[in-house]
């Protein structure tokens, strides 16, 4: 790993008490991580309190408890105004299957200088997104934390489910080159999963807006063919 290269892990949570220990097990046992930050968004189950209980044992790991449900860009925003590195590790908190190697071959193209930014592409992608070679709004990404930090102020008015086309939007305005991750071994739960079939389904639309609440469906087909055009090789023995 390039030593100029520090990395803080930041992980939204909002009721994740049954997954969010075993990724924050996977976290704490990444070589390069610097430190673990979880942004509880006002959960009303055990999250906060298992993620306390982790943290006496494990120093690199701190929890923010945000004084309610403000939503995903909101929490991610505390993150990374509380972090203390030069690059940040986007992690989502329901993550299955995921490992050591899952999360070392994601931050590796970034560490190594090998790309500017790198996202994942987890099993469970939409079969297009593979098609594609890329899942736009993957919430598994790494990135320099000055390109999120000088953008607060907005990030922290995004609608709920817009921050992943708005980073988007900021990578490809920087000239970001972007590493594509396959993660054939982790995938995330669905909506329907966690909250059953009608609140799935409300989720789902809820999400559809506020992507195009931030762009519209046009920007983001632009976006998918602005990435895909911006993605480079992965370094040697990457394994995920």
């Amino acid at each position: 790993m390039n030593n100029a290269v520090s990395v803080s892990c930041i992980v939204p949570a909002y009721n994740e008490a049954p997954r969010i220990g075993a990724v924050l097990k996977t976290a704490l046992l990444t070589p390069g991580l610097d430190e673990v930050i979880v942004i509880d968004d006002g959960s009303t189950d055990g999250t906060p309190d298992i993620v306390e209980g982790m943290a006496l044992r494990a120093p690199r790991l701190r929890l923010i408890r945000q004084p309610g449900n403000g939503g995903k860009a909101r929490a991610v925003q505390s993150g990374v105004s509380a972090a203390t590195t030069n690059h940040v590790l986007l992690l989502d908190s329901d993550l299955v299957g995921l490992t050591p190697a899952a999360l070392t071959a994601l931050l590796r193209p970034v560490t190594e200088g090998h790309a500017d930014a790198a996202i994942s592409l987890r099993r469970n992608a939409p079969k297009l997104w593979h098609l594609l070679g890329l899942d736009y709004i993957s919430g598994e990404r790494v990135m320099p934390r000055h390109i999120l930090a000088n953008n607060a102020a907005e990030m922290a008015e995004l609608p709920g489910f817009g921050l992943e086309v708005w980073m988007n939007h900021l990578w490809i305005a920087a000239g970001f080159s972007i590493s594509v991750v396959h993660w054939p071994g982790v995938s995330s739960p669905t909506k329907h999963e966690k909250r059953g079939r009608l609140a799935g389904i409300g989720a789902d639309i809820d999400m559809l807006r506020d992507m195009f609440r931030t762009i519209s469906p046009i920007s983001a087909l632009a976006q998918i063919h602005s990435l895909r055009r911006r993605r480079v090789g992965l370094p040697p023995d990457t394994a995920a």
